[in-house]
């Protein structure tokens, strides 16, 4: 497993880490076992990164992690707060972060969380002095070590990569989401901030396990939040269409390399993009995990392999969501 610095944490980090959304809520159901298995697996293949929310079935997931975490030295965690009260910018005060944090603190089982992220907060939050001199104030106390942002743009992206004490982006970046190569990651690189990518496998479109008769459970976002009923519509199949996500997986098909998964090309290719610290996908089970972190040992992808990826994402993906994260 690859190691690589997080941005402004300092920390090593595998390359692949563990996305653990899945293990709280809207992916299905997944048992507390089940989940355990999964982060034993992912953590035996050498992920040493693990991100989770505050709201990701409302604690369970961080419980989960922290107690997995307990017994795993060396791991770092990453939780994300903001989202357990109205999107709105009066929410974004010192009393809700310490309160936030506090929950959070007790659900990961520690003193000082590794790393923590607002979790896709509006637009305003981003320009707001106060709001990361009350997140430098955590630091200060040692409740938390790190901190850094989650985002939905581009351009909140680079709004907070200008801010002196933010130590990663957390952004969508996949072969469907091709617009943070422009600028985000060499701004990113130039300020010393990590990258975290998320969304890796555009809502399981990219692992090419699915088809037109694909269908997903009523509590699975992938069927309540297609058209952004619950959250930003982009946090689901990157805000793709299905059905042209279905054509744009068949035509990256043939660039997979022989003895490789979709899933794992796709990962890869993340990879491949200069300035990202780590990929986070989720898992829903133990093989799922294996094999993303087996995703790590692939060899870079040619030139020409990265050039199609561009093509397909200009004829079939650009027109739907360019403009608009």
């Amino acid at each position: 497993m690859e190691h690589r610095i997080l941005g402004r944490t300092g920390r090593e980090v595998s390359v692949i880490g563990l996305g653990a959304w899945q293990l709280g809520a809207d992916w299905g159901e997944v048992s507390e076992d089940e989940a355990f298995a999964t982060l034993s697996a992912a953590a035996d293949a050498g992920v040493t990164f693990i991100d989770t929310a505050d709201v990701y079935g409302d604690g369970r997931s961080e419980q989960i992690v922290g107690r997995f975490a307990k017994g795993r030295p060396g791991l770092t965690v990453a939780t994300k707060m903001g989202r357990r009260m109205e999107q709105i910018p009066a929410n974004y005060v010192m009393s809700n972060f310490r309160a936030w944090n506090e929950r959070s603190r007790q659900n990961l089982g520690v003193d000082t969380i590794d790393l923590v992220q607002l979790h896709c907060p509006p637009t305003p939050v981003y320009s707001t002095d106060a709001v990361f001199d009350a997140l430098d104030t955590l630091v200060a106390e040692e409740k938390i070590a790190a901190y850094g942002v989650s985002v939905e743009t581009c351009e909140e992206a680079l709004t907070a990569i200008a801010r002196p004490n933010v130590a990663s982006v957390q952004i969508i970046l996949n072969a469907f989401r091709l617009k943070p190569l422009e600028r985000v990651l060499p701004a990113a690189r130039a300020a010393g901030v990590g990258i975290i990518a998320r969304v890796p496998l555009a809502s399981g479109l990219l692992s090419g396990r699915y088809d037109e008769n694909t269908t997903f459970a009523p509590d699975d976002h992938r069927t309540f939040n297609r058209r952004g009923e619950a959250f930003d519509v982009g946090e689901t199949f990157s805000g793709v269409d299905f059905a042209t996500g279905l054509e744009a997986v068949r035509r990256l098909a043939p660039l997979v390399p022989e003895g490789a998964t979709m899933a794992q090309f796709a990962l890869r290719w993340i990879l491949d993009q200069e300035g990202v610290s780590v990929v986070i996908p989720g898992a829903r089970n133990p093989a799922q995990a294996a094999a993303n972190a087996a995703a790590a040992g692939l060899d870079p992808l040619p030139p020409a392999t990265l050039e199609a990826v561009t093509e397909v994402y200009d004829e079939l993906i650009r027109p739907q969501v360019h403009d608009r994260w």
